[in-house]
């Protein structure tokens, strides 16, 4: 399954939340530096659907607030 997301990087609390157009807002509280952002959204994705970390990865928007996860 792929799901949109919008990621709020070095935000006060980490969250997954469904908005009403099918994509998820995300917020973590790591940095967009070096990756630890990218790493923080699939950890709280994967919490949220109950998946493990490793089903779970970024696959378009590497470096962009608008990412699209792929969960296995």
């Amino acid at each position: 399954m792929r799901i949109e997301v919008k990621v709020h990087a070095k935000s006060k609390r980490e969250s997954v939340v469904p908005q009403p157009d099918g994509s998820y807002k995300v917020d973590v509280k790591a940095p967009p530096v070096e990756g630890k952002a990218n790493e923080a959204v699939c950890e709280v994705i994967a919490e949220f659907f109950k998946k493990p970390k490793r089903s779970v990865r970024v696959v378009m928007g590497s470096t962009n607030s608008r990412k699209v996860v792929e969960i296995d």
